[in-house]
């Protein structure tokens, strides 16, 4: 099962693209490093307060495709840089 969400974020509190990707940088390595999925910026990369993160997962199950996803959301809801806008689930 392949399971990805996308994630329309905004980071309030960037005043640049320098500071925007410091910010998403931090979340997409930790992220990455904490669990077993893949993550990228797949739009909005020139705007300074606004992103998109795809974040996929492939497991054996629906299941354990669905906790990975959720446990990246609760991460992501966790930070305080950044809050996710709108979430868009799909499965594979």
């Amino acid at each position: 099962m392949i399971g990805s969400i996308t994630v329309e974020a905004i980071i309030y509190d960037a005043g640049s693209l320098k500071e925007k990707r410091s910010v998403l940088k931090s979340v997409v390595t930790r992220l990455r490093d904490r669990l077993n999925i893949s993550v990228a910026e797949t739009d909005h990369q020139n705007v300074w307060q606004r992103t998109e993160l795809t974040i996929v997962s492939v497991s054996p199950d629906r299941v354990r495709c669905e906790q990975e996803l959720t446990r990246a959301l609760h991460f992501i809801d966790s930070v305080p840089e950044i809050e996710a806008a709108s979430v868009k689930w799909e499965w594979m």
